[in-house]
């Protein structure tokens, strides 16, 4: 959320004391990310100590918050535990949020700072950790499962419909439609081969691991001291590992490597996998396509600010430059 919600800053702070102890002197709402839900704060204590709030609106799943303290809890370091309340549950409610609370990590994500060798051999190592955990199954029962839903590819095929039929008065939305009519067969060409994928993996479903499901650029953190770290897990998912393992070499981080030489160092740390070209190809057509429908509700609804929708159409339109992850998906795929 690049625009700060409604809800006043002494209920967070209120919340802090009360829920967690912290005396909070200072409290600055961060611009970050892409999802509309979720605002996020770096709170101060009068010891000087910081903290990452983080809140969530509407729907909220509490195994995004309780996985990533049981990973870490297993010994995975690259996963940032939330602090517990005093009464040592994981999160509390203010308002019409949830808010949990983290250690503040001081560093830059994966678009502000490229990966070094060192730190996409970490990825693969942190990425094949989260996927051999071992969770309790009523932990793990409680964890989305990967169907294959067809869910974003028709919301897609609308909107090429609607932008054929509307006139846009709205600058931005206008823009949006102009785009979408420009690279309309483009999209359609992922849309279907999302769904040709899709149809294969149904009929012979792979097996699935606890995935983060959204491992891009900005979900990776590296530290003043190059300590790398995964975050946001709001997208956890019980998925093929191709759900993850499409993010490297797939056009997601904006590195100076080609596909080929992310994946080589990814796999150092990873491992051998033994991956399936249609759950990568699906991956990588649905993410996009995903994107599309997800930038589209942002963009067309008008339910957030305009900072937000201005940024939204420039990462959409930013996919489809050359040499960019439309371009690479396409091109991997062809290859195949």
């Amino acid at each position: 959320m690049l625009e700060k919600p409604t809800i006043a800053d002494s209920a967070i702070i209120t919340a802090l004391q009360d829920s967690y102890g912290l005396a909070a002197n200072r409290l600055d709402f961060l611009p970050l990310g892409a999802d509309r839900y979720t605002a996020v704060y770096r709170a101060v204590t009068d010891t000087g100590a910081a903290y990452f709030v983080k809140l969530r609106g509407g729907d909220f799943d509490d195994m995004t918050i309780v996985v990533p303290r049981l990973l870490y809890d297993q010994g995975i370091r690259q996963v940032i535990p939330p602090r517990l309340t005093l009464s040592r549950q994981l999160w509390t409610a203010v308002d019409n949020f949830t808010l949990a609370v983290f250690p503040f990590i001081e560093g830059q994500d994966g678009y502000e700072r490229p990966l070094s060798d060192r730190h996409w051999v970490e990825f693969g190592r942190a990425l094949k950790a989260i996927h051999t955990a071992e969770l309790d199954p009523a932990i793990t029962g409680r964890i989305r499962r990967e169907d294959y839903s067809g869910q974003w590819r028709k919301a897609v095929r609308h909107r090429l419909r609607q932008v054929e039929t509307t006139a846009f008065a709205d600058p931005i939305s206008a823009e949006l439609a102009a785009l979408l009519r420009d690279r309309r067969e483009t999209i359609l060409r992922l849309v279907q081969r999302a769904e040709r994928c899709a149809t294969v993996l149904r009929a012979q479903p792979p097996p699935v691991v606890l995935c983060h499901g959204d491992m891009h650029a900005g979900n990776v953190l590296i530290d003043l001291h190059g300590q790398f770290y995964l975050v946001d897990w709001d997208t956890l998912i019980l998925a093929p590992v191709e759900r993850d393992l499409m993010f490297a070499g797939g056009g997601q981080f904006l590195d100076h490597r080609s596909p080929q030489a992310e994946e080589r160092l990814f796999y150092q740390g990873y491992g051998a996998a033994q991956t399936q070209p249609a759950a990568l190809a699906y991956y990588r057509c649905e993410r996009i396509v995903q994107d599309i429908a997800a930038y589209c509700d942002e963009i067309l609804l008008m339910d957030v600010g305009e900072a937000d929708r201005t940024r939204g159409l420039r990462l959409l339109a930013g996919q489809f430059q050359p040499g960019a992850v439309v371009d690479i998906t396409l091109q991997a795929d062809t290859g195949r």
